[in-house]
Protein backbone atom coordinates (compact mmCIF):
# COMPACT_ATOMS: atom_id res chain seq x y z
CA UNK A 1 0.00 0.00 0.00
CA UNK A 2 1.48 3.50 -0.94
CA UNK A 3 2.55 5.68 1.81
CA UNK A 4 1.69 9.61 0.89
CA UNK A 5 3.46 11.80 3.44
CA UNK A 6 3.24 16.20 4.20
CA UNK A 7 5.55 18.57 2.43
CA UNK A 8 7.53 20.37 5.02
CA UNK A 9 10.72 22.38 4.98
CA UNK A 10 11.28 21.80 1.04
CA UNK A 11 10.89 17.51 1.08
CA UNK A 12 8.54 14.81 1.79
CA UNK A 13 8.37 13.83 5.63
CA UNK A 14 6.21 10.88 6.99
CA UNK A 15 3.43 11.46 9.44
CA UNK A 16 4.18 11.00 12.95
CA UNK A 17 0.61 11.23 14.72
CA UNK A 18 0.06 7.16 13.72
CA UNK A 19 -3.62 7.89 11.89
CA UNK A 20 -4.54 7.96 8.03
CA UNK A 21 -7.23 8.36 5.75
CA UNK A 22 -7.75 6.13 2.86
CA UNK A 23 -7.29 7.30 -0.28
CA UNK A 24 -9.43 5.37 -3.16
CA UNK A 25 -9.57 5.03 -7.33
CA UNK A 26 -13.42 5.87 -7.36
CA UNK A 27 -13.79 4.27 -10.16
CA UNK A 28 -13.10 1.01 -8.85
CA UNK A 29 -13.94 1.49 -5.18
CA UNK A 30 -11.06 0.28 -3.82
CA UNK A 31 -7.84 1.55 -1.59
CA UNK A 32 -5.12 2.54 -3.98
CA UNK A 33 -2.87 4.61 -0.74
CA UNK A 34 -3.18 5.99 2.59
CA UNK A 35 -2.19 9.75 3.50
CA UNK A 36 -1.18 10.92 7.33
CA UNK A 37 -3.63 12.80 9.29
CA UNK A 38 -1.37 15.67 11.18
CA UNK A 39 -1.83 15.89 14.71
CA UNK A 40 -1.66 19.84 16.47
CA UNK A 41 1.88 19.66 16.88
CA UNK A 42 2.78 18.79 13.02
CA UNK A 43 0.49 22.04 12.12
CA UNK A 44 2.06 23.80 14.84
CA UNK A 45 5.67 22.97 13.87
CA UNK A 46 5.19 23.10 9.92
CA UNK A 47 3.42 26.66 10.88
CA UNK A 48 6.88 27.83 13.09
CA UNK A 49 9.00 26.73 10.49
CA UNK A 50 7.17 28.60 7.27
CA UNK A 51 7.39 31.98 9.80
CA UNK A 52 10.91 31.50 10.19
CA UNK A 53 11.75 31.32 6.06
CA UNK A 54 9.35 34.28 5.62
CA UNK A 55 11.07 37.45 6.53
CA UNK A 56 13.69 36.75 3.90
CA UNK A 57 11.12 35.99 1.47
CA UNK A 58 9.01 39.18 2.24
CA UNK A 59 12.18 41.09 2.04
CA UNK A 60 12.97 39.71 -1.50
CA UNK A 61 12.21 41.72 -4.77
CA UNK A 62 8.66 41.24 -6.28
CA UNK A 63 9.90 40.56 -9.80
CA UNK A 64 12.54 37.60 -8.05
CA UNK A 65 9.14 36.21 -6.53
CA UNK A 66 7.57 36.90 -10.05
CA UNK A 67 10.08 34.90 -11.85
CA UNK A 68 9.61 32.14 -9.17
CA UNK A 69 6.09 31.97 -10.58
CA UNK A 70 7.23 32.38 -13.98
CA UNK A 71 9.49 29.05 -13.30
CA UNK A 72 6.68 27.69 -11.79
CA UNK A 73 4.68 27.54 -15.13
CA UNK A 74 6.51 26.27 -17.42
CA UNK A 75 7.18 23.21 -15.09
CA UNK A 76 3.49 22.60 -14.72
CA UNK A 77 3.40 22.95 -18.62
CA UNK A 78 6.22 20.42 -18.94
CA UNK A 79 3.94 17.87 -16.36
CA UNK A 80 1.12 18.44 -17.26
CA UNK A 81 0.28 14.99 -17.91
CA UNK A 82 1.54 13.82 -15.21
CA UNK A 83 -0.75 15.83 -12.90
CA UNK A 84 -3.56 14.98 -14.86
CA UNK A 85 -2.89 10.82 -14.69
CA UNK A 86 -2.63 11.13 -10.81
CA UNK A 87 -5.54 13.20 -10.43
CA UNK A 88 -7.92 11.75 -12.55
CA UNK A 89 -7.09 8.74 -10.34
CA UNK A 90 -7.91 10.22 -6.91
CA UNK A 91 -10.62 11.86 -7.60
CA UNK A 92 -12.30 10.30 -10.91
CA UNK A 93 -12.32 12.96 -13.21
CA UNK A 94 -12.07 12.65 -17.16
CA UNK A 95 -8.11 13.60 -18.56
CA UNK A 96 -9.56 16.53 -20.35
CA UNK A 97 -11.41 17.57 -17.15
CA UNK A 98 -8.43 16.91 -15.37
CA UNK A 99 -6.09 19.15 -17.41
CA UNK A 100 -8.90 22.00 -17.57
CA UNK A 101 -8.36 22.11 -13.30
CA UNK A 102 -4.95 22.80 -13.74
CA UNK A 103 -5.14 25.07 -16.57
CA UNK A 104 -7.31 27.14 -14.88
CA UNK A 105 -5.25 27.29 -11.43
CA UNK A 106 -2.34 27.69 -13.71
CA UNK A 107 -3.54 30.80 -15.42
CA UNK A 108 -3.90 32.27 -11.68
CA UNK A 109 -0.01 31.72 -11.44
CA UNK A 110 0.55 33.25 -15.09
CA UNK A 111 -1.28 36.17 -13.46
CA UNK A 112 0.94 36.14 -10.28
CA UNK A 113 4.36 36.69 -12.45
CA UNK A 114 2.67 40.39 -12.81
CA UNK A 115 3.56 40.53 -8.78
CA UNK A 116 5.45 43.71 -9.00
CA UNK A 117 2.73 45.78 -10.58
CA UNK A 118 -0.16 44.38 -8.74
CA UNK A 119 2.28 45.29 -5.07
CA UNK A 120 3.12 49.31 -6.51
CA UNK A 121 1.69 51.58 -3.70
CA UNK A 122 0.26 55.21 -3.83
CA UNK A 123 2.01 58.45 -3.50
CA UNK A 124 1.26 62.00 -3.31
CA UNK A 125 3.91 64.52 -3.80
CA UNK A 126 3.40 68.14 -1.23
CA UNK A 127 1.00 66.75 0.09
CA UNK A 128 1.65 69.59 2.50
CA UNK A 129 4.60 71.97 3.02
CA UNK A 130 7.10 70.43 2.89
CA UNK A 131 5.23 67.00 3.59
CA UNK A 132 5.18 64.14 0.81
CA UNK A 133 3.20 60.62 1.74
CA UNK A 134 3.18 57.45 0.09
CA UNK A 135 1.57 53.52 0.66
CA UNK A 136 3.37 50.64 0.65
CA UNK A 137 1.62 47.16 0.46
CA UNK A 138 3.51 44.74 3.10
CA UNK A 139 3.21 40.68 3.46
CA UNK A 140 0.95 39.54 5.84
CA UNK A 141 3.20 36.75 7.04
CA UNK A 142 2.36 33.19 7.57
CA UNK A 143 -1.52 32.55 5.77
CA UNK A 144 -3.02 29.43 4.94
CA UNK A 145 -5.15 27.72 2.35
CA UNK A 146 -8.14 24.95 3.18
CA UNK A 147 -9.05 23.43 -0.11
CA UNK A 148 -11.30 20.85 -1.34
CA UNK A 149 -11.45 17.52 -2.87
CA UNK A 150 -13.32 18.64 -6.29
CA UNK A 151 -10.51 20.76 -7.42
CA UNK A 152 -7.59 19.72 -6.12
CA UNK A 153 -4.79 21.71 -8.39
CA UNK A 154 -6.91 24.82 -9.43
CA UNK A 155 -8.14 25.62 -6.25
CA UNK A 156 -4.81 25.11 -3.87
CA UNK A 157 -2.98 27.31 -7.33
CA UNK A 158 -5.58 29.99 -6.75
CA UNK A 159 -4.85 30.21 -3.22
CA UNK A 160 -0.83 29.48 -3.17
CA UNK A 161 0.20 31.54 -5.69
CA UNK A 162 -1.02 35.14 -4.83
CA UNK A 163 0.17 34.68 -1.44
CA UNK A 164 3.35 33.28 -2.44
CA UNK A 165 3.69 36.15 -4.86
CA UNK A 166 3.02 38.66 -2.13
CA UNK A 167 5.73 37.57 0.05
CA UNK A 168 3.81 35.78 2.77
CA UNK A 169 4.51 31.91 3.58
CA UNK A 170 1.51 29.65 2.79
CA UNK A 171 0.64 26.99 4.34
CA UNK A 172 -1.59 24.27 2.45
CA UNK A 173 -4.49 22.11 4.16
CA UNK A 174 -5.43 20.05 0.71
CA UNK A 175 -8.42 17.13 0.79
CA UNK A 176 -7.51 14.05 2.40
CA UNK A 177 -9.59 12.40 -0.49
CA UNK A 178 -7.10 13.15 -3.30
CA UNK A 179 -3.98 14.91 -1.36
CA UNK A 180 -1.15 14.06 -4.26
CA UNK A 181 -1.75 16.88 -6.85
CA UNK A 182 -1.05 19.03 -4.04
CA UNK A 183 2.29 17.39 -2.96
CA UNK A 184 3.20 17.41 -6.75
CA UNK A 185 2.90 20.93 -7.08
CA UNK A 186 5.12 21.65 -3.71
CA UNK A 187 7.62 19.99 -5.43
CA UNK A 188 7.55 21.81 -8.30
CA UNK A 189 7.00 25.30 -6.36
CA UNK A 190 10.34 23.68 -4.82
CA UNK A 191 11.95 23.34 -8.34
CA UNK A 192 11.22 26.76 -9.48
CA UNK A 193 13.39 28.11 -7.03
CA UNK A 194 11.03 28.62 -4.05
CA UNK A 195 12.92 28.87 -0.90
CA UNK A 196 12.53 26.04 1.72
CA UNK A 197 9.51 26.33 4.56
CA UNK A 198 7.35 28.69 2.27
CA UNK A 199 5.23 26.16 1.43
CA UNK A 200 4.01 23.84 3.49
CA UNK A 201 1.50 21.06 2.28
CA UNK A 202 0.21 19.55 5.59
CA UNK A 203 -2.67 16.98 5.20
CA UNK A 204 -4.83 16.31 7.79
CA UNK A 205 -8.62 16.95 9.01
CA UNK A 206 -10.87 18.17 11.69
CA UNK A 207 -7.68 18.49 13.62
CA UNK A 208 -5.55 19.98 12.00
CA UNK A 209 -8.26 22.58 10.45
CA UNK A 210 -8.99 23.64 13.79
CA UNK A 211 -5.15 23.88 14.43
CA UNK A 212 -4.61 26.90 11.94
CA UNK A 213 -8.09 28.56 12.78
CA UNK A 214 -5.97 28.89 16.41
CA UNK A 215 -2.29 29.24 15.51
CA UNK A 216 -1.68 33.12 16.57
CA UNK A 217 0.97 32.95 13.68
CA UNK A 218 -1.55 32.24 11.13
CA UNK A 219 -2.96 35.99 10.04
CA UNK A 220 -5.46 35.13 7.34
CA UNK A 221 -7.56 32.02 6.18
CA UNK A 222 -8.78 30.97 2.58
CA UNK A 223 -10.88 27.87 2.27
CA UNK A 224 -13.44 26.25 -0.20
CA UNK A 225 -15.88 23.68 0.78
CA UNK A 226 -19.54 23.37 1.79
CA UNK A 227 -21.06 26.06 3.87
CA UNK A 228 -21.84 24.75 6.95
CA UNK A 229 -18.01 24.38 7.40
CA UNK A 230 -17.41 27.88 5.58
CA UNK A 231 -19.62 29.24 8.31
CA UNK A 232 -17.43 27.27 10.97
CA UNK A 233 -13.68 28.08 9.57
CA UNK A 234 -15.47 31.90 9.09
CA UNK A 235 -16.66 32.11 12.38
CA UNK A 236 -13.82 31.02 14.31
CA UNK A 237 -10.95 32.03 12.20
CA UNK A 238 -12.54 35.97 12.42
CA UNK A 239 -12.93 35.54 16.41
CA UNK A 240 -9.31 34.68 16.24
CA UNK A 241 -8.24 37.84 14.95
CA UNK A 242 -7.57 36.46 11.57
CA UNK A 243 -8.35 37.33 8.29
CA UNK A 244 -10.65 34.83 6.76
CA UNK A 245 -12.33 34.65 3.17
CA UNK A 246 -14.52 31.20 2.43
CA UNK A 247 -16.75 30.39 -0.65
CA UNK A 248 -19.13 27.60 0.51
CA UNK A 249 -21.93 25.75 -1.12
CA UNK A 250 -24.09 26.58 -4.59
CA UNK A 251 -27.52 25.98 -6.29
CA UNK A 252 -27.01 27.84 -9.78
CA UNK A 253 -29.73 28.83 -11.81
CA UNK A 254 -30.13 29.16 -14.94
CA UNK A 255 -33.07 31.15 -16.98
CA UNK A 256 -34.19 29.84 -20.65
CA UNK A 257 -35.79 32.79 -22.40
CA UNK A 258 -38.77 32.10 -25.26
CA UNK A 259 -36.27 33.28 -27.54
CA UNK A 260 -33.25 31.69 -26.41
CA UNK A 261 -31.47 29.21 -29.41
CA UNK A 262 -32.64 26.04 -27.59
CA UNK A 263 -29.69 23.84 -29.18
CA UNK A 264 -27.46 26.38 -28.00
CA UNK A 265 -29.18 26.12 -24.62
CA UNK A 266 -29.83 22.78 -24.17
CA UNK A 267 -25.87 21.71 -24.91
CA UNK A 268 -24.88 24.47 -22.77
CA UNK A 269 -26.77 22.40 -19.89
CA UNK A 270 -25.88 19.23 -20.51
CA UNK A 271 -22.38 20.34 -20.26
CA UNK A 272 -22.98 22.98 -16.84
CA UNK A 273 -25.10 20.03 -15.41
CA UNK A 274 -23.19 16.70 -15.58
CA UNK A 275 -19.78 18.18 -16.63
CA UNK A 276 -17.08 16.37 -13.67
CA UNK A 277 -20.38 14.56 -12.55
CA UNK A 278 -22.03 17.58 -11.25
CA UNK A 279 -19.00 18.19 -8.41
CA UNK A 280 -18.33 21.74 -9.11
CA UNK A 281 -19.71 24.96 -7.06
CA UNK A 282 -20.21 26.60 -10.43
CA UNK A 283 -22.17 23.77 -12.26
CA UNK A 284 -26.16 24.44 -13.20
CA UNK A 285 -28.36 22.45 -11.14
CA UNK A 286 -31.43 24.33 -11.97
CA UNK A 287 -33.01 25.07 -15.16
CA UNK A 288 -35.51 27.83 -15.22
CA UNK A 289 -37.35 27.61 -18.63
CA UNK A 290 -39.88 31.06 -19.04
CA UNK A 291 -43.66 29.48 -20.40
CA UNK A 292 -44.87 25.71 -20.69
CA UNK A 293 -43.64 25.92 -24.22
CA UNK A 294 -40.11 26.76 -23.63
CA UNK A 295 -39.80 24.07 -21.31
CA UNK A 296 -41.76 21.82 -23.20
CA UNK A 297 -38.98 22.47 -26.20
CA UNK A 298 -36.41 22.58 -24.02
CA UNK A 299 -36.98 19.02 -22.02
CA UNK A 300 -37.45 17.63 -25.57
CA UNK A 301 -33.66 18.57 -26.94
CA UNK A 302 -32.53 17.92 -23.27
CA UNK A 303 -33.51 13.97 -23.38
CA UNK A 304 -31.42 12.55 -26.40
CA UNK A 305 -28.62 14.62 -25.31
CA UNK A 306 -28.50 13.09 -21.45
CA UNK A 307 -29.35 9.76 -22.67
CA UNK A 308 -26.24 9.90 -25.36
CA UNK A 309 -23.56 10.63 -22.85
CA UNK A 310 -20.59 8.48 -21.68
CA UNK A 311 -19.92 7.70 -18.43
CA UNK A 312 -17.36 5.97 -17.32
CA UNK A 313 -13.58 5.57 -15.53
CA UNK A 314 -10.66 7.97 -16.95
CA UNK A 315 -9.08 4.99 -18.40
CA UNK A 316 -11.81 4.47 -21.02
CA UNK A 317 -10.66 7.59 -23.44
CA UNK A 318 -11.09 11.16 -23.85
CA UNK A 319 -15.41 10.82 -25.07
CA UNK A 320 -15.99 9.96 -21.80
CA UNK A 321 -18.52 12.69 -20.27
CA UNK A 322 -17.77 12.64 -16.76
CA UNK A 323 -16.56 9.41 -14.36
CA UNK A 324 -17.51 8.48 -10.57
CA UNK A 325 -18.28 10.60 -7.57
CA UNK A 326 -15.63 10.51 -5.55
CA UNK A 327 -16.83 8.43 -2.56
CA UNK A 328 -19.15 5.54 -1.99
CA UNK A 329 -20.41 8.40 1.04
CA UNK A 330 -21.02 11.09 -2.14
CA UNK A 331 -22.32 8.42 -3.98
CA UNK A 332 -25.44 7.33 -1.45
CA UNK A 333 -26.30 10.95 -0.73
CA UNK A 334 -27.00 11.99 -4.63
CA UNK A 335 -29.24 8.73 -4.81
CA UNK A 336 -31.07 9.51 -1.28
CA UNK A 337 -31.71 12.81 -2.89
CA UNK A 338 -33.12 11.44 -6.08
CA UNK A 339 -35.18 8.97 -4.46
CA UNK A 340 -36.16 12.12 -2.30
CA UNK A 341 -37.41 13.72 -5.75
CA UNK A 342 -39.47 11.11 -6.95
CA UNK A 343 -41.26 10.88 -3.22
CA UNK A 344 -42.05 14.28 -3.19
CA UNK A 345 -43.40 14.29 -6.25
CA UNK A 346 -40.89 15.75 -9.07
CA UNK A 347 -41.23 14.21 -12.28
CA UNK A 348 -38.44 11.72 -12.96
CA UNK A 349 -37.16 12.11 -17.10
CA UNK A 350 -33.73 10.63 -17.29
CA UNK A 351 -33.38 8.45 -14.65
CA UNK A 352 -29.70 7.13 -13.51
CA UNK A 353 -30.22 5.28 -10.10
CA UNK A 354 -29.74 2.10 -11.80
CA UNK A 355 -26.83 2.55 -13.60
CA UNK A 356 -24.27 0.37 -14.18
CA UNK A 357 -20.91 0.04 -15.68
CA UNK A 358 -19.39 -4.00 -16.25
CA UNK A 359 -16.18 -4.42 -14.43
CA UNK A 360 -16.89 -1.10 -12.29
CA UNK A 361 -19.80 -2.32 -10.50
CA UNK A 362 -18.14 -1.61 -7.26
CA UNK A 363 -17.01 2.59 -8.53
CA UNK A 364 -19.01 4.96 -7.39
CA UNK A 365 -21.01 5.74 -10.33
CA UNK A 366 -24.31 7.51 -10.57
CA UNK A 367 -25.99 8.05 -14.30
CA UNK A 368 -27.03 11.29 -15.57
CA UNK A 369 -30.60 12.51 -13.80
CA UNK A 370 -33.30 14.87 -14.65
CA UNK A 371 -36.15 15.99 -12.97
CA UNK A 372 -39.10 18.15 -14.67
CA UNK A 373 -41.85 20.29 -12.69
CA UNK A 374 -39.37 20.92 -9.23
CA UNK A 375 -40.68 22.99 -7.17
CA UNK A 376 -39.41 25.21 -4.18
CA UNK A 377 -40.50 23.43 -1.59
CA UNK A 378 -38.28 20.06 -2.70
CA UNK A 379 -34.97 18.72 -1.20
CA UNK A 380 -33.61 18.73 -4.53
CA UNK A 381 -34.30 22.40 -5.40
CA UNK A 382 -33.15 23.38 -1.90
CA UNK A 383 -30.17 21.17 -1.22
CA UNK A 384 -26.90 21.51 -3.16
CA UNK A 385 -26.45 18.00 -4.86
CA UNK A 386 -22.90 17.86 -6.20
CA UNK A 387 -23.89 15.14 -8.32
CA UNK A 388 -25.22 14.74 -12.04
CA UNK A 389 -28.55 16.19 -11.51
CA UNK A 390 -30.32 18.64 -13.34
CA UNK A 391 -33.65 19.90 -11.99
CA UNK A 392 -36.05 21.69 -14.16
CA UNK A 393 -38.32 24.65 -12.66
CA UNK A 394 -40.91 25.59 -14.75
CA UNK A 395 -41.94 29.39 -14.76
CA UNK A 396 -44.42 31.62 -16.30
CA UNK A 397 -42.69 34.98 -16.48
CA UNK A 398 -39.60 36.04 -16.41
CA UNK A 399 -39.76 37.66 -13.06
CA UNK A 400 -41.10 34.90 -11.77
CA UNK A 401 -37.53 33.18 -13.13
CA UNK A 402 -35.45 35.64 -11.70
CA UNK A 403 -37.31 35.68 -8.03
CA UNK A 404 -36.17 31.98 -7.96
CA UNK A 405 -32.64 32.84 -8.76
CA UNK A 406 -33.02 35.65 -6.28
CA UNK A 407 -35.07 33.70 -3.43
CA UNK A 408 -32.48 31.29 -3.08
CA UNK A 409 -30.12 31.47 -0.11
CA UNK A 410 -26.99 30.18 -2.41
CA UNK A 411 -25.79 33.37 -4.44
CA UNK A 412 -22.57 31.58 -6.31
CA UNK A 413 -23.37 31.63 -10.22
CA UNK A 414 -26.31 32.15 -12.60
CA UNK A 415 -26.86 32.35 -16.26
CA UNK A 416 -29.62 33.69 -18.82
CA UNK A 417 -29.71 32.44 -22.23
CA UNK A 418 -31.77 34.81 -24.78
CA UNK A 419 -31.29 37.33 -27.68
CA UNK A 420 -32.76 39.83 -26.39
CA UNK A 421 -30.35 42.53 -24.96
CA UNK A 422 -32.19 44.42 -22.69
CA UNK A 423 -33.26 41.46 -20.76
CA UNK A 424 -29.75 40.16 -20.33
CA UNK A 425 -29.25 43.72 -19.28
CA UNK A 426 -31.89 43.58 -16.71
CA UNK A 427 -30.96 40.24 -15.51
CA UNK A 428 -27.17 40.93 -14.87
CA UNK A 429 -27.93 44.46 -12.76
CA UNK A 430 -30.76 42.89 -10.60
CA UNK A 431 -29.83 39.50 -10.02
CA UNK A 432 -28.10 39.26 -6.37
CA UNK A 433 -25.69 36.17 -7.49
CA UNK A 434 -21.73 37.21 -7.26
CA UNK A 435 -20.93 35.56 -10.81
CA UNK A 436 -23.30 35.93 -13.89
CA UNK A 437 -23.30 34.14 -17.55
CA UNK A 438 -25.58 35.80 -20.57
CA UNK A 439 -25.34 32.80 -23.18
CA UNK A 440 -22.52 31.65 -20.90
CA UNK A 441 -23.30 28.29 -18.63
CA UNK A 442 -20.50 28.68 -16.34
CA UNK A 443 -19.43 31.69 -15.63
CA UNK A 444 -16.32 31.39 -13.87
CA UNK A 445 -14.23 34.56 -14.24
CA UNK A 446 -10.97 34.75 -15.93
CA UNK A 447 -7.67 34.94 -13.71
CA UNK A 448 -7.38 38.92 -13.82
CA UNK A 449 -10.93 39.03 -12.84
CA UNK A 450 -11.85 37.88 -9.06
CA UNK A 451 -14.00 35.05 -7.93
CA UNK A 452 -17.19 35.47 -5.87
CA UNK A 453 -20.79 34.29 -4.74
CA UNK A 454 -22.77 35.89 -2.57
CA UNK A 455 -25.21 35.16 0.15
CA UNK A 456 -24.61 31.59 1.93
CA UNK A 457 -21.81 31.60 -0.70
CA UNK A 458 -19.50 33.40 0.22
CA UNK A 459 -18.12 34.77 3.42
CA UNK A 460 -15.61 37.73 3.52
CA UNK A 461 -14.60 41.21 2.05
CA UNK A 462 -12.44 39.84 -0.87
CA UNK A 463 -12.43 37.25 -3.12
CA UNK A 464 -10.10 35.10 -4.74
CA UNK A 465 -7.51 35.82 -7.70
CA UNK A 466 -7.54 38.60 -9.90
CA UNK A 467 -7.16 42.27 -7.59
CA UNK A 468 -9.00 41.00 -5.00
CA UNK A 469 -6.47 38.10 -3.79
CA UNK A 470 -3.11 40.78 -3.92
CA UNK A 471 -5.69 42.74 -1.53
CA UNK A 472 -6.57 39.93 0.42
CA UNK A 473 -2.64 38.72 1.19
CA UNK A 474 -1.57 42.07 2.17
CA UNK A 475 -2.22 45.08 4.49
CA UNK A 476 -1.21 49.02 3.88
CA UNK A 477 0.82 50.98 5.83
CA UNK A 478 0.48 54.48 4.60
CA UNK A 479 3.49 56.70 5.37
CA UNK A 480 3.86 60.59 6.33
CA UNK A 481 7.17 62.12 5.73
CA UNK A 482 8.60 65.14 5.91
CA UNK A 483 12.61 66.45 5.68
CA UNK A 484 13.82 69.02 7.27
CA UNK A 485 14.91 72.29 5.41
CA UNK A 486 18.05 74.71 5.05
CA UNK A 487 20.34 71.50 4.99
CA UNK A 488 20.53 71.73 0.91
CA UNK A 489 22.32 75.03 1.36
CA UNK A 490 25.51 73.38 2.43
CA UNK A 491 27.83 74.63 5.30
CA UNK A 492 29.16 78.38 6.25
CA UNK A 493 32.62 78.98 6.65
CA UNK A 494 32.11 82.92 7.94
CA UNK A 495 30.14 85.04 10.46
CA UNK A 496 27.07 85.79 9.19
CA UNK A 497 26.13 89.73 9.16
CA UNK A 498 23.53 91.08 11.56
CA UNK A 499 20.45 91.81 9.67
Amino acid sequence: MKELTHFVNGQQVKGTSGRFADVYNPALGEVQARVPLASKAEMDAAIAAAAAAQPAWGATNPQKRGRVMMEFVRLIHRDMDKLAEVLSSEHGKTIPDAKGDVQRGLEVIEFCIGAPQMLKGEFTDSAGPGIDMYSMRQPLGVVAGITPFNFPAMIPLWKMGPALACGNAFILKPSERDPSVPLMLAELLQEAGLPDGLLQVVNGDKEAVDAILDNPLIQAIGFVGSTPIAEYIYGRGCSNGKRVQCFGGAKNHMIIMPDADMDQAADALVGAGYGAAGERCMAISVALPVGEETADRLIEKLVPRIEKLKVGPYTAGNDVDYGPLVTAEAKARVLGLIETGVQQGAEIVVDGRNFALQGYENGYFVGPTLFDRVTRDMDIYRQEIFGPVLSTVRAKTYEEALGYAMDHEYGNGTAIFTRDGDTARDFAARVNVGMVGINVPIPVPLAYHTFGGWKKSGFGDLNQHGPDSFRFYTRTKTVTSRWPSGLKEGGEFHFKQMD
